[in-house]
């Protein structure tokens, strides 16, 4: 397995005290030691006296919460940090507020080759309509522009980045004066993509891993592929995990495998699986995923890219290789086609042999009864996305718009996958939706649509141990003896602890309850705020104004 991290493992040992340590090992630690950049030990603070002449430094937690590290299942770090240091469009409510923003980023950013921005979604602007061609020429002076949907499945563009793209006019998806989908949105992309300058996108790289790190984040699936970025973006991103500290990095190259040979070339590129975005169908809030039924708003069902005897084919083959093989499904058509490709593969190659492989399946959003028992059996991990139900959930929101208020009820059903054995992955999507891990597990667990929620407990074992699973990674996720030392450290509110009714309850001393608390994430509670992330025993983010003392040991 390849992993991408400049974080080596540190040889002095940290003793980190009077705070509360979230570990299944004892729900009722208050002191860690780190040695080596593994967990050593986990104990109380009567007990870490005796750990404390023999390590190299000590940090007071002063009261702080210390959990694993968050596992971000689904990333593109790259697009994330272009719309960090980028353009941001989704305090846009009107497209002419969209331009304004666009006039005054164009102003700022003279030496760009093309301008990016990211995040407008015109089914909330009056009327849906989105900017035209005409109008992104008129705000840069004709410069090229990219600007993706926030779902980045299709995108506006000026006249001068389309003259960049031979025979756009020809490619499916292209629209004269609409959204670009398809092939001609993959095209562009790849054209404002590849007229980016070396600092901008190095320097956007930087951006997304350090504001993972400073919101706890460890760790990061990056979701590469073709369709998405290029090789040189995915193995530079890659090599610059490696030489710099930061979260560490594993890496999806969403491209099909035919045999070995396919499969040697995605290892080379760095890899751990043919996985991530390989896209069987597009989003909802395009029209782009794959329906069973036409869209309540559009009389049509969506695009497919890959129908089951290629989902086969594929998972064959990357079984067959030793590689993950995973794909980009929302649709229940697309859902569909992915369990019978899988189930055409475990049929010849036998089911044990692909349940062991842990393929997986990005967004899985709308599940049936039938193809969550498919997931179960099948062995395939669930990475999905919280914030999309808590963005596009509930009676009035984008998915009711798209599907109906039946149909949309359905989606994301978390609490029925858990209760079938299903693998749960957590992750953003980002720059889709925005990193925040603690707002992820906040909206599984007050998801829209109540018989979908889970515990926090759940939740938080999602986008922490989940993340580790589904790379294969049975030992890393959680604060115990042996474990790697990849951990935050949080200022938050008294710990809390959901009792079996779903009701939040304070935390009890009562130790016949062996559950670690954990902050309280109902609705309108704050946030806990990130202080330290750590990774292999290493520093990577520490908040300059809220810092746990640390002292060296004489």
């Amino acid at each position: 397995m390849t992993e991408s991290t400049a974080a080596q493992a540190d040889t002095h040992t940290v003793l980190l005290r009077g705070g509360d340590i979230h570990s299944p090992a004892d729900p009722f630690a208050t002191a860690m030691v780190v040695e080596r950049g593994h967990v050593a030990w986990v104990g109380s603070e009567g007990a870490a006296d005796a750990f404390a002449k023999g390590v190299d430094e000590v940090i007071d937690l002063e009261g702080a919460l210390v959990t694993p590290a968050f596992t971000d299942a689904h990333v593109h770090t790259t697009s994330t940090g272009l719309s960090l240091t980028g353009l941001d469009l989704s305090p846009a409510r009107t497209p002419a507020g969209a331009l304004a923003l666009l006039r005054v980023h164009a102003a700022s950013r003279p030496a760009d080759r093309v301008l990016l921005g990211h995040g407008w979604d015109a089914a909330a602007w009056p009327g849906e309509r989105p900017l035209s061609r005409t109008e992104l020429d008129e705000a840069t002076g004709g410069r090229p522009v990219y600007l993706p949907r926030v779902d980045v499945h299709s995108a506006v563009a000026s006249t001068a980045l389309l003259d960049m793209v031979p025979r756009i006019t020809a490619l499916a998806g292209y629209h004269s004066d609409a959204p670009l989908t398809g092939a001609a949105h993959h095209a562009v992309r790849a054209a404002a993509h590849a007229a980016i300058t070396p600092h901008q996108r190095a320097e956007a790289q930087r951006a997304a891993r350090h504001r993972a790190a400073s919101l706890g984040i460890g760790a990061m699936h990056e979701c590469g592929g073709p369709d998405i970025s290029d090789e040189e973006d995915f193995t530079g991103l890659l090599r610059l995990a490696a030489e710099e500290p930061g979260p560490r990095l594993f890496g999806y190259w969403a491209d099909r495998v035919a045999d070995a040979k396919d499969a040697r070339r995605i290892t080379e590129l760095g890899a751990i699986g043919a996985a991530g975005d390989l896209f069987v169908d597009g989003s909802l809030g395009s029209h782009t995923a794959c329906l069973h039924e036409p869209y309540a708003d559009d009389p049509h069902t969506g695009s497919a890219h890959l129908d089951a005897a290629g989902i086969a084919a594929h998972v064959t083959a990357c079984t067959e290789a030793g590689l993950q093989a995973g794909f980009h499904a929302i649709g229940d058509a697309a859902i569909t086609a992915v369990v019978e490709g899988a189930r055409a593969a475990a049929e010849k190659l036998g089911l044990p042999r692909v349940r062991a492989a842990r393929h997986r399946v990005e967004h899985a959003e709308m599940l049936t009864p039938e193809t969550i028992a498919a997931f179960a059996e099948l062995g395939l991990t669930a990475s999905v996305q919280p914030a999309f139900d808590a963005a596009w959930g509930g009676e009035d929101g984008m998915y009711a718009q798209r599907l109906g208020a039946e149909r949309a009820r359905t989606l994301n059903p978390y609490a029925a996958l858990l209760r079938a054995g299903v693998p749960l992955a957590f992750g953003s999507d980002s720059p889709v939706t925005a990193l925040g891990p603690w707002a992820t597990v906040r909206a599984a667990a007050f998801h829209r649509t109540p018989e979908h929620r889970v515990s926090v407990r759940a939740a938080f074992a999602a986008h922490t141990r989940g993340g580790w699973r589904a790379i294969g990674r049975d030992d890393a996720g959680a604060l115990v003896p042996g474990a790697p030392a990849d951990y935050a450290v949080w200022r938050t509110a008294d710990l809390v602890v959901q009792a079996p009714d779903d009701r939040v309850a304070r935390w009890s001393t009562d130790p016949r309850s062996g559950t670690p608390g954990l902050p309280d994430l109902t609705p309108g509670a704050e946030l806990p705020v990130c202080l330290r992330t750590v990774v292999f025993g290493q520093t990577v983010f520490t908040r300059p104004d809220q810092r746990p003392e640390e002292r060296p040991n004489e």
